[in-house]
C-alpha cells in the first residue's frame, strides 16, 4: 500500500556488491517495479524504494527503502517474515555481499523543539 512520500519518516539502506554477469537480474529485483517493492507494497506504510548504482563501480549498488514509520517497518517484517526469507534466500546468488548500513529517522525542524 504506497504512501505519499511526504509522509516518509523511517529509511533503510543497503549496500550491495552485485556478481559480475547479474547486474540487470538485480537491478530487475531490485528496482522500482520489482519483486522487493512488490513484496513492500503489500504492506502498510510503504512508500516507496530508490535502486542507486555507483558510478565508479559497476558492481556496488545501494537501496533506500522509505517507510511512514519504524512501527509500520517492524509490523511488516513480522507479518511478512516467511515471504521476506523466502525471497531473500532466492536473491542471494544475485550478490557477492549484502550490508545492511543503517536504519535512520527523519529530522524535522517541528521534532527539535
Amino acid at each position: 500500500m504506497l504512501q505519499d512520500e511526504g509522509s516518509s519518516q523511517y529509511l533503510t539502506i543497503w549496500e550491495f556488491h552485485v556478481r559480475a554477469g547479474c547486474e540487470s537480474q538485480f537491478e530487475a529485483v531490485y528496482g522500482p517495479n520489482g519483486e522487493w517493492v512488490q513484496l513492500f507494497a503489500q504492506a502498510h506504510g510503504f512508500i516507496k524504494t530508490e535502486l542507486n548504482h555507483d558510478l565508479n563501480d559497476p558492481l556496488h549498488y545501494l537501496t533506500l527503502d522509505y517507510w511512514s514509520s519504524k512501527e509500520a517497518y517492524e509490523i511488516f517484517r513480522e507479518q511478512y517474515r516467511t515471504e521476506y526469507a523466502v525471497l531473500d534466500q532466492r536473491c542471494e546468488g544475485l550478490t557477492e555481499q549484502e550490508t545492511a548500513l543503517g536504519v535512520f529517522e527523519r529530522v524535522d525542524a517541528e521534532s527539535r523543539r
